[in-house]
């Protein structure tokens, strides 16, 4: 077990450490305990200053992803009346169009709809409880016009289930809990993943002031894992050091950040990286970005503690975790 790093200081940093670094997950998976210490020392300064990291060393086919993206554009690309066909709510599966989310709002801020439209698909194996059964493993919904992109979904998902353990493990590791503090509580997770597609203004029109392909927001839940493209219009990431800034892009890379019930099982000793997709640049408007996005979760039913000093900074009150993502989840739909 690696130490509590909250008993040794951190080290200061300087104009060449990153606010979010890359981490190799080579290393940790087959290194030795020094350069394990070492990655995870670099884990838990990242996740206190910004709440991201990049891991590379994952080992997904970036084949795999540009698969599904073909499929999804197939899919995106139809008419409006075909996709409504699928249409779901937040939190569901299918089709969310434009207009059903504003993901400010989660933060108090009155902003305008997102500038995206997003395929959302979540586990689907049944839960032993009939009630959670029904609001968290509903079947997915697969869009008949692209019957392809069934099976590369699932591919893929399977995969991040395995990275996010591996990246649970190592989480718990930094903190000096164990490999198996968070990790144990993902015996039958309720994960999401959303396809998320930002056109140019040709299909979503002039921003409104204040609009943003996705708004000013944290994620709502344990582990996010992002595959992006960059892009004038692409992702920036709040740091107290550097206010907003472009994330940092590595093709090769996913992008990681934890969410608020995460920041909240560490009692804040880590933060939930606060972030937002730009709107379509005024110099380049027709450009055109796709996200794949892995939600990761716990177990219905898992009683999320703040761990203590002195590990931990603030001690919240326990809470369910799926009524907490359920409130989260309301937040952020347009009536």
């Amino acid at each position: 077990m690696i130490n509590p790093p909250a008993h040794t200081p951190r080290a200061p940093r300087t104009s060449r450490t990153p606010r979010i670094p890359t981490v190799d997950l080579g290393p940790w998976l087959s290194g030795d305990a020094d350069a394990r210490a070492a990655i995870a020392r670099t884990v838990d300064d990242a996740l206190r200053t910004a709440g991201f990291l990049l891991v590379t060393g994952h080992g997904v086919d970036p084949a795999l992803r540009d698969r599904i993206r073909a499929a999804a554009q197939a899919f995106f690309v139809l008419p409006a009346d075909v996709k409504q066909a699928y249409g779901a709510k937040v939190g569901g599966r299918g089709w969310l169009g434009p207009g059903a989310e504003a993901n400010g709002y989660s933060e108090g801020t009155e902003t305008p709809p997102d500038l995206k439209e997003s395929l959302t698909f979540a586990t689907h194996e049944p839960f032993d409880d009939p009630v959670v059964n029904a609001e968290w493993y509903a079947p997915n919904v697969w869009p008949a016009e692209v019957p392809e992109l069934r099976g590369l979904c699932e591919e893929y998902l399977t995969r991040m289930g395995e990275l996010e353990k591996q990246l649970l493990c190592l989480l718990g590791e930094a903190l000096g809990l164990g490999a198996d503090f968070f990790s144990r509580h993902m015996d039958h997770p309720t994960y999401g993943f959303n396809i998320n597609w930002y056109p140019g203004t040709e299909v979503v029109g002039e921003p409104q002031p204040g609009q943003f392909r996705i708004g000013p927001h944290t994620d709502f839940g344990t582990v996010t894992i992002l595959d992006r493209q960059a892009g004038r219009g692409g992702l920036q990431v709040w740091t107290d050091e550097g206010g907003w800034e472009d994330a940092p892009f590595d093709p090769d890379a996913f992008t990681i950040n934890i969410g608020d019930l995460m920041a909240r099982w560490t009692g804040d000793r880590w933060r939930s990286g606060r972030h937002r997709v730009l709107p379509p640049p005024a110099d380049a408007p027709a450009e055109e970005l796709m996200s794949l996005v892995y939600f990761g979760e716990c177990t219905p039913g898992t009683l999320v503690e703040s761990v203590p000093a002195p590990v931990g900074r603030v001690a919240y009150e326990a809470v369910d975790s799926h009524v907490y993502l359920r409130e989260k989840l309301d937040s952020i739909t347009v009536e």
